[in-house]
């Protein structure tokens, strides 16, 4: 008999949820608009904090979408962007017709690199072609170097994009992932820390910006008695039954979290004793991860075996792992984007792994993970 799946990370309901989604449809309220997505936007400004001002959309991606819309990206431009993310991240500046510009990775915490980025943005400026905006990504909840890549933001006058969709709950310097950037992106997916089923939302400080967003998100209506249209509009709004799942999510959040991060201390225990595994884990105490995936690296020349190895030994017990994404300058569809690095995120490509993660595992399938990698141990 085959053991049930284990997933990487499924989705964790708290209870609530369903209380939201009768109330949403016992006062008819379906649509994309409703008093579930107000106060899900105010649950979530709440929590970020910073003055922070949110609007609901129906992905991370269309909030990434609409964050380029509003910077003006256009049809020639080029975005800089981080390679090792999912193509998520890359694919709305493929969208707006402009070019994107991968950046390597640091070794630290596997995101973008600060110093590829500052030779990066020379180099382009020095070809006439200044970026538009910068795309940086707290990659499997692990802050991006803030300090540094802000920095090198404002030194070229560039707006940064934060791309938070992985790291809801995670801080640097006291301060919620989310609230960097000069417009920040979340991301509700069912495999995130907390979902909406599908869902997202644009984060920024300025009520104008977030003002912007509704408008372009509710298909750019004027306003007018009848359908009026002076600019190109989206269908990104959230749903009010999907915002509900949110509210109910917002009241586990911190659980999730304190569950997240007590998956990563299990692998950390499970891999101290074993030489060629690293796990990935927080360089500085400045930096919290929600740890949103556990991940490791797998020295094979060391360990005797390969992470792809592990992956497929995991497998046969029905146990899902994933290799880590890989990064956007080596796929198919970006082979002819500018990229500005060495191998760093290649190398990470190629020897890391993301393990069962998800906040609602079980202490026996915490037992079957640690038998079937101890097997290949």
């Amino acid at each position: 008999m085959t053991n049930n799946k284990i997933w990487l990370s499924s989705p964790h309901m708290g209870g609530n949820e369903q209380n939201y989604i009768n109330e949403a449809f016992n006062t008819n309220w379906v649509a994309p608009l409703g008093p579930h997505v107000n106060g899900f936007e105010k649950d979530l400004e709440n929590y970020l904090g910073e003055n922070v001002q949110v609007a609901a959309l129906s992905s991370g991606t269309a909030a990434l979408h609409l964050a380029l819309v509003i910077l003006g990206v256009t049809r020639g431009d080029e975005v800089i962007c981080q390679s090792m993310t999912f193509s998520a991240s890359a694919n709305p500046i493929v969208y707006q017709g402009a070019t994107p510009v991968f950046i390597d990775s640091e070794p630290e915490t596997w995101n973008m690199c600060p110093n590829h980025l500052e030779e990066a943005i020379k180099d382009r400026i020095s070809k006439g072609k200044k970026p538009k905006a910068i795309i940086a990504v707290h990659l499997y909840g692990m802050p991006f170097k803030v300090d540094e890549i802000t920095a090198v933001a404002k030194k070229y006058e560039i707006p940064l994009v934060e791309d938070s969709a992985e790291s809801l709950g995670s801080t640097y310097q006291g301060k919620h992932c989310g609230t960097f950037g000069d417009i920040s992106i979340l991301s509700f997916n069912g495999n995130k820390i907390i979902t909406t089923s599908g869902g997202g939302a644009l984060v920024t400080r300025q009520s104008s910006v977030k003002e912007k967003a509704i408008f372009l998100a509710t298909q750019a209506r004027d306003k007018a008695p009848h359908y009026q249209h002076s600019q190109i509009g989206y269908n990104y709004r959230l749903s009010n039954i999907c915002a509900g799942i949110g509210r109910g999510q917002m009241e586990v959040l911190d659980k999730h979290i304190v569950l997240r991060r007590k998956m990563h201390q299990f692998y950390t225990t499970l891999f101290q004793n074993w030489d060629g595994i690293s796990v990935f884990t927080e360089a500085s105490e400045v930096v919290f991860s929600n740890h949103w995936l556990s991940c490791i690296i797998v020295d094979e020349r060391v360990s005797g075996f390969s992470s792809e190895k592990l992956r497929l030994h995991l497998e046969k017990d029905n146990i899902e792992s994933r290799p880590l994404w890989k990064p956007m300058h080596l796929q198919p569809i970006f082979k002819d984007a500018p990229y500005y690095g060495s191998t760093i995120s290649e190398n990470l490509f190629k020897n890391g792994l993301c393990l069962p993660s998800g906040s609602n595992l079980k202490e026996a399938e915490r037992q079957r993970i640690t038998l079937k990698i101890s097997e290949l141990l």
